[in-house]
């Protein structure tokens, strides 16, 4: 589940607790957990609705300007998720997901430790080793590493480019490194976070 960044800026000042999605199945359930850059969100609600329902406190719940602005946006084709094409039409069932706040996101204080021990190098090698392993394109950690660090800031088409990788392929990797607290997202590309710079430091 996805967020816009000025959606995101909403929803970590306390104006955006809705959020509308056309899913064939609901990817968030209630009781879950999202973690996202306005913090861990937690999940109330997942409900069907229709658009009928829908009024104007909802769509301002949302982040919308009126109930009409976010019948525009909902009836707006798409890109499928992970894949290249462009949905015609608007696929799948309407939901009303209601979520908070629950507290920050633990990747952020991960990626602002400076420094690696020898017991985290050690935890850290064994996840990219795995990561390498079940890759289907070959090793690749060490390269991303190398080439985020060389080339932060750089559009996530040109990296992958360079490496003669489809776009959705390597914004899925880079991820897996964030998730280690490797890496972090910028308005355009990405670079080292602290920790990263501290782990690549040893590497070369």
């Amino acid at each position: 589940m996805l967020f816009r960044k000025d959606t995101l800026d909403a929803i970590a000042r306390g104006d955006v607790t809705l959020a509308f999605r056309r899913w064939t199945k609901p990817t968030v359930g209630v009781g879950g957990t999202l973690r996202t850059r306005a913090g861990v969100l937690a999940f109330e609600a997942v409900e069907p609705i229709a658009l009928a329902k829908i009024t104007d406190a909802d769509a301002k719940k949302a982040g919308e300007a009126s109930r009409l602005a976010l019948l525009k946006r909902l009836a707006k084709p798409g890109r499928a998720m992970w894949g290249g094409g462009v949905r015609k039409t608007p696929a799948g069932r309407l939901y009303r997901i209601r979520f908070h706040v629950a507290g920050d996101d633990p990747r952020v204080a991960l990626r602002a430790k400076g420094r690696v021990g020898a017991s985290d190098r050690a935890v850290i090698d064994a996840k990219l080793a795995r990561l390498d392993r079940a890759s289907t394109h070959g090793a690749w950690t060490a390269t991303v590493l190398a080439l985020v660090a060389k080339r932060p800031a750089v559009r996530a088409p040109d990296l992958a480019a360079s490496l003669g990788l489809a776009t959705v392929v390597f914004k899925r990797d880079v991820r897996k490194l964030k998730e280690l607290g490797l890496t972090e997202s910028l308005a355009v590309g990405y670079r080292l976070s602290p920790r990263g710079r501290a782990y690549l430091r040893k590497m070369v």
